[in-house]
């Protein structure tokens, strides 16, 4: 099987029966494509084709991260730089920016849960994700990972690459097959094709010596060790690695997408489809955001005391502000008006903005939040609203119950791609 064998196309992922390839594949494994370099290219695109590695220009430098132009020479990460430039003379080196490289990894990671909050990152750059709660509200489990791929795209200026299965194994293999900028299904039925004839050192756990090892006994594919009796792995590599592979080489990975506990931030942005200059625009995506944001600290069970926002110039570069408030919150109404008193004082008058964001950071368990009341709130106050606004969505889907601002006039976008006027927004089935 290769990325040619699944198409792009939705229509083509249903098979005559009406079962689709990606049905009983709820795992994903995004990755960025050169991660390193690929943030670096945004602000220089005038070097994009061109073989671009960073790292340390020191007698003691090594390669950090090689765009694909420059592997197609042998250059890749962890490589001396003296080595690097003999086989590629021409390579452009370029220092690294670490705090960069984290700032575009919690945008990429705020859209990963944005999706799923069954999110386990593995570094600044690839994470696994557990789409099976998602499927209902964003579609096929290829579908969110499309929407996932054009989201990294247009908000942070990168590329990734996706793979789609049943089990996390297959998964990361999948993406790294796909590799750059790709989207591979393994369908659950077909995992045991895809898996055979890969080389052994496809398998996790199998090293420099494990391969070695395997090769003396003859074994050069995963089908190869498919076929091999136990025993024999066994006897070879010893019992917890002769098992494990075993188990690997037929698609069976029993481990789940493991959530890192103490969740310590949540946040939305949005990119804006052109530039926007207008700040009655940006106030009302902030409120929208906000919105986004309180409804994920309630469904979450927990409450913020500080809230940030995030701007993003026309030309990439980027500013957050913050604020701590006098106790925790996780009611809309409190996040926007602190997010709109944020962007207010930045004084940006007029300027071209391509994203904005909102963050609740410095999270605890919302039983265990002291909130002091507003002394103009009423008995019944803007958390009850907000909480019966999320029974209603429960029950009806997302949007159909949302701030009147929010509402667009009849010839504006709404959330979902339609148009507004004057009449309530409908609930919309399918959408909870």
């Amino acid at each position: 099987m290769t990325q040619a064998d699944v198409s792009a196309s939705g229509d083509s992922r249903v098979a005559h029966d009406g079962r689709r390839e990606d049905d009983g594949c709820p795992i994903l494994h995004v990755d960025m494509d050169a991660f390193y370099a690929s943030c670096e290219l945004r602000s220089r695109p005038e070097l994009r084709g061109k073989p671009v590695i960073v790292g340390g220009e020191g007698s003691r430098g090594v390669v950090t991260a090689a765009t694909y132009e420059a592997r197609k020479y042998g250059v890749h990460s962890a490589m001396p730089m003296s080595r690097a430039k003999r086989l590629c003379p021409q390579l452009v080196v370029l220092p690294p920016d670490f705090e960069l490289y984290t700032a575009v990894s919690a945008g990429v990671m705020a859209v990963f849960r944005d999706i799923t909050p069954l999110v386990e990152p593995l570094s600044l750059d690839e994470a696994f994700l557990d789409v099976s709660g998602s499927i209902r509200r964003l579609g096929p489990p290829a579908v969110i990972a499309e929407q996932i791929r054009a989201r990294v795209h247009d908000e942070q200026g990168i590329t990734c690459t996706v793979g789609v299965a049943s089990t996390k194994f297959v998964a990361k293999l999948a993406s790294t097959q796909a590799k750059p900028d790709g989207l591979l299904v393994v369908p659950a039925d077909r995992v045991v094709a895809f898996l055979h004839p890969l080389p052994v050192g496809a398998l996790w756990g199998v090293g420099e010596k494990t391969e070695e090892q395997l090769t003396r006994l003859g074994l050069r594919t995963v089908g190869d060790i498919a076929h091999t009796p136990v025993d024999t792995l066994v006897r070879a590599l010893g019992p917890a690695a002769g098992q494990h592979l075993a188990a690997l080489a037929w698609g069976r990975d029993p481990r789940g997408v493991e959530v890192p506990e103490g969740e310590k931030s949540i946040s939305n942005e949005e990119t804006f489809p052109r530039d926007v200059d207008d700040p009655e625009v940006i106030h009302r995506e902030l409120l929208r955001l906000s919105e986004k944001v309180a409804s994920r600290l309630r469904r979450a069970g927990v409450a913020g005391r500080t809230v940030s926002i995030k701007v993003r110039f026309a030309d990439f570069s980027t500013i957050t502000r913050s604020r701590t408030l006098r106790s925790h919150t996780d009611v809309g109404r409190e996040v926007y008006s602190t997010a709109r008193d944020l962007y207010d004082a930045l004084g940006l008058q007029r300027a071209r903005l391509r994203l904005v964001g909102v963050k609740v950071e410095g999270l605890v368990e919302a039983a265990d939040a002291t909130r002091q009341m507003l002394f103009d709130e009423p008995e019944l106050g803007w958390r009850e609203a907000e909480q019966a606004v999320d029974r209603a969505e429960a029950r009806f889907g997302r949007g159909s119950v949302r701030p009147a601002r929010l509402v667009p006039g009849p010839e504006e976008p709404d959330d979902h791609g339609g148009f507004g006027g004057i009449q309530p927004t409908a609930p919309r089935p399918g959408r909870g």
